[in-house]
């Protein structure tokens, strides 16, 4: 400022020398004024710009020279309105000036993003990406950056990707995980501050998926635009992190879908195999029991292939009924059936290859009448009585008891038992597939896990409910479900 305005001090007696008006000397101060604005980073030195231009054109032009007195009066309106001039003049200058110094960083943040975004594309895992991000955000700010990922666990790895001097990427080991994932989860501003570095956390749309790791005397002193920049190729980095991981996803869960479907094919492939021999099996063992006596140490043998005939008959049903309520092909056709006549169903059939458990049924004298489909209710209530023939020993109750609820309009069904009850840790997850209970059984009573489970679905899929409970009144378990007496639809869940 000091050498822009000597200059023009020179101009102006260069002027004065060969007789320009006062005006042009006005002029070149204004020049001078916008020159300094231009060259100078405060808004100060435009303020402190133009009085000095008015009091050296003053003290050096101005009537009496060499004194800041004024003999013309028409030089006080000249000095008024060479100082608004100048005034506005460094004012549009400094913010011209700051206009096109945002526009630079604004260009530099955008370019930095989207040559960041553009190398993310063509990551191949999220170490990749982690390294990409540490590469472009260290070279961006002039810093060893660093990256580290979080698992799907949400957990920390154990270490992390750091960009080196000459854009060398090294892997630097992590002491101390754990303390890292506390830090960051606890956080209460936008980055921790640690001893080597100011960690700033890369979250996603569910959890946090890596943290950048910026060096603590580069973080030191970042400005509030850098701060913004770094902000954004962090969400930049965000995006391609959350993309991968869905893509992951999708095709674990594609996988997994497959996987399903071809177990259940297999499943029901073994299934209808096996059916054809079984029916064999049962219907030549019920002709070996008649053909002979009690006394003929035949005739144990035949009962063992029957039971073990009829166990493996419904088995395959339930697998059956299981593959087709996995694909959605369950069809429910209700119809108003006499609870009677399907207790009697369930009950005839189980006893038929249970003789020595005897089953007690309870129900009302009255009709009563239930919208149902009343083989899948059967095969409910079979499941049951086999799961509790299982648990109780031969003399011992299993009891079937339906009541009408005609305050609610529903009618519930209880079946009970008095083995050994459920324990307490499996009550929560008695109805989930493939789940059996840790109950000490025999080993050839041990079933696997699917019987309850289609039990649940068939009772939802009529609008009823079913639990599973350990008696109050002595030793055993009863299971309760219940079917509203008006029909409901049916919506089947995928």
């Amino acid at each position: 400022m000091t050498a822009v305005f000597l200059t023009a001090s020179g101009v102006g007696y260069l002027f004065r020398l060969i007789r320009f008006p006062d005006t042009n000397v006005v002029v070149v101060y204004l020049l001078a004024v916008l020159i300094t604005a231009w060259l100078t980073q405060s808004l100060l030195f435009g303020f402190i710009a133009s009085g000095l231009a008015t009091f050296l054109f003053n003290y050096f032009f101005a009537e009496p020279v060499f004194t800041f007195s004024v003999n013309d009066p028409n030089y006080i309106v000249t000095f008024a309105t060479m100082t608004i001039t100048a005034l506005i003049t460094g004012i549009l200058t400094s913010q011209t000036k700051r206009s096109a110094v945002d526009a630079q960083e604004k260009e530099a943040e955008t370019k930095a993003v989207y040559d960041l975004t553009n190398r993310l594309t063509d990551a191949k895992d999220m170490h990749d990406i982690a390294g990409i991000a540490a590469y472009a955000i260290g070279a961006c700010f002039s810093c060893h950056a660093g990256c580290l990922c979080f698992n799907e666990n949400n957990e920390p790895e154990n270490s992390f990707v750091q960009r080196m001097l000459g854009g060398k990427q090294v892997r630097r080991e992590i002491a101390d995980p754990e303390a890292i994932k506390h830090r960051i989860e606890g956080l209460r501003t936008g980055y921790d501050v640690g001893s080597e570095f100011t960690d700033w956390p890369i979250y996603g749309r569910e959890n946090i998926l890596g943290v950048i790791r910026i060096p603590g005397d580069c973080a030191t002193s970042m400005n509030e635009a850098q701060k913004g920049l770094l902000r954004s190729m962090i969400e930049s980095t965000a995006l391609a992190m959350d993309r991968f991981r869905s893509m992951e996803q999708r095709i674990k869960s594609g996988e997994e879908i497959a996987r399903e479907r071809y177990r259940a094919n297999l499943l029901r492939s073994i299934s209808h195999d096996i059916r054809t021999p079984l029916s064999g099996m049962m219907g030549t063992a019920e002709m070996l029991i008649d053909m002979t006596g009690e006394e003929d140490p035949r005739y144990p043998l035949a009962l063992a292939i029957q039971s073990n005939a009829h166990w493996l008959h419904s088995l395959v049903e339930n697998i059956l009924n299981l593959t087709r309520l996995q694909d959605g092909k369950l069809s429910i056709c209700k119809q108003m059936e006499a609870v009677e006549e399907v207790i009697g169903e369930a009950v005839g059939q189980v006893s038929s290859r249970s003789p020595d458990h005897e089953i007690v049924v309870d129900i009302p004298d009255e009709l009563l009448l239930v919208p149902m489909d009343a083989r899948l209710i059967i095969q409910v209530i079979i499941n049951l009585l086999d799961n509790a023939i299982k648990h109780t020993a031969s003399g011992q109750e299993i009891s079937v008891i339906v009541k009408q609820d005609k305050e609610t309009h529903i009618a519930r069904f209880v079946v009970r038992d008095r083995g050994v009850g459920i324990p307490k840790s499996d009550l929560p997850n008695i109805f989930e597939m493939f789940y059996t209970s840790h109950a000490n059984t025999p080993e050839g009573n041990r079933g696997i896990g699917l019987g309850l489970t289609i039990c649940e679905t068939i009772i939802k899929a009529h609008g009823g409910s079913i639990e599973a409970r350990n008696r109050t009144d002595g030793p055993g378990a009863e299971f309760l479900f219940s079917l509203p007496l008006e029909e409901t639809a049916y919506e089947p869940t995928q």
